[in-house]
């Protein structure tokens, strides 16, 4: 590991906790002006999912800290005029397309040691480069079929071919249709000033960590290398000249670092009521986030139904700064129903049913039902601040 500078600065666990609300973008007014491209520049990356239950949760991000923005404008402003590409950093994510030169890291390594069980069929790669070349960006059904009785994941040979390729760098995604990934060959897809992966791995890894220490604000070792799903072997060779600065943060037992722009004035501004999607970076990280909020959150979608606290999508609550509270939240027609609600306590009332009212109403849902409310004395005040909400 790293050896760690004294740090200059000490932080309290409120500041700490302010300055990761506002390196995520929910704390201060909302830059509606650069709107969701703006977003997606800040956080550095936006986690995609296949889950879909108000929205798919790369809708959910923006939303969260835009507000009520049109869902196609969300879409277009990931897939249209060459923004963005998908590729793997803490996920599958959506990245920024000038930062396609800062994960050729990440396309060596795979070309070096490729994470794949069964080899192709001689020639399969080569057929599915020539198709792409001959005829533009296609969906995996248009390459021949995604699930076409092949070994890998029943992937056909022309998918796991071109999801090769896709972490070679060769091909890239640079929209999804119909949640279909769309491939389109690198050299046409990208613009020439991003596509040429001339930076050394250590280059790579300096700019990914100084950009996660951004969008975190501050954060420990495991939360910065987290961001992008690096090694700590990686942070500690770059972290020192990657601009972050150590810092010591009340009550957490390991070094951390923060950015330098966000010590340099103090975290002010009005903070967002909203409901956060459980891949959502301000969260995304458990041990971080118990840390940071005192909150302990899991995503239980993939956990068997009878084993499940608080339900398949929990979506935590963010009023005032700290998390208040979660939602199960479901739609049926246009009803919005909370499966399930758990509050902090009669103060996150208020907060959760404008949080309610606000999702539905941007997901085209005129009415809220409630289901379980885990605190009885709760439910009344709740449906109440639901129902003037709605009126």
């Amino acid at each position: 590991m790293t050896s760690v500078q004294p740090p200059a600065v000490e932080l309290s666990a409120d500041q700490a906790r302010r300055i990761a609300l506002r390196a995520q973008g929910f704390l201060g007014a909302p830059d509606r002006r650069s709107g969701v491209p703006g977003v997606l520049r800040h956080l550095g990356a936006v986690q995609l999912d296949t889950i879909s239950v108000l929205a798919r949760s790369h809708e959910l991000i923006p939303y969260a800290r835009l507000g009520a923005i049109g869902r196609r404008t969300v879409e277009e402003a990931y897939w249209s005029g060459g923004r963005a590409f998908e590729y793997w950093s803490h996920a599958a994510c959506i990245l920024p397309v000038e930062e396609w030169p800062h994960f050729a890291f990440r396309r060596r390594a795979y070309r070096a040691r490729p994470q794949w069980s069964h080899d192709l069929p001689d020639g399969a790669y080569d057929t599915v480069i020539k198709q792409l070349t001959a005829e533009g960006p296609l969906t995996a059904t248009e390459l021949g079929g995604a699930k076409n009785g092949g070994e890998w994941w029943d992937w056909s040979a022309s998918k796991v071919a071109v999801e090769r390729a896709l972490m070679y760098g060769e091909v890239v995604c640079t929209e999804r249709r119909g949640w279909k990934r769309v491939y389109d060959l690198a050299e046409r897809a990208l613009p020439d000033t991003v596509l040429h992966d001339d930076l050394d791995d250590a280059e790579c890894l300096r700019r990914l960590v100084a950009l996660a220490g951004q969008s975190l604000g501050v954060g420990t070792r495991a939360d910065i290398a987290d961001y992008h799903r690096l090694k700590g072997e990686q942070f500690d060779a770059v972290v020192a000249d990657s601009g972050l600065v150590p810092v010591a943060v009340e009550g957490w037992s390991k070094p951390a670092w923060a950015d330098p722009a966000a010590l340099a004035t103090e975290p002010r501004g009005r903070h967002r009521t909203t409901l956060l999607s459980p891949f959502d970076s301000l969260v995304w990280e458990r041990a971080r986030t118990e840390r940071v909020f005192g909150f302990t959150h899991r995503l239980e979608a993939y956990v068997p139904k009878q084993k499940r606290v608080h339900g398949y999508f929990a979506m935590p609550l963010l009023a005032g700064g700290r998390l208040q509270g979660r939602v199960d939240p479901a739609r049926e027609g246009t009803t919005l129903i909370a499966r399930q609600v758990s509050l902090a306590g009669a103060k996150a009332v208020a907060p959760m049913a404008q949080a309610l009212v606000e999702a539905a109403s941007w997901v085209g849902c005129t009415d809220v039902r409630l289901e379980r409310v885990e605190a009885p004395e709760l439910r009344g005040p709740l449906t109440a601040d639901i129902g003037r909400l709605l009126s």
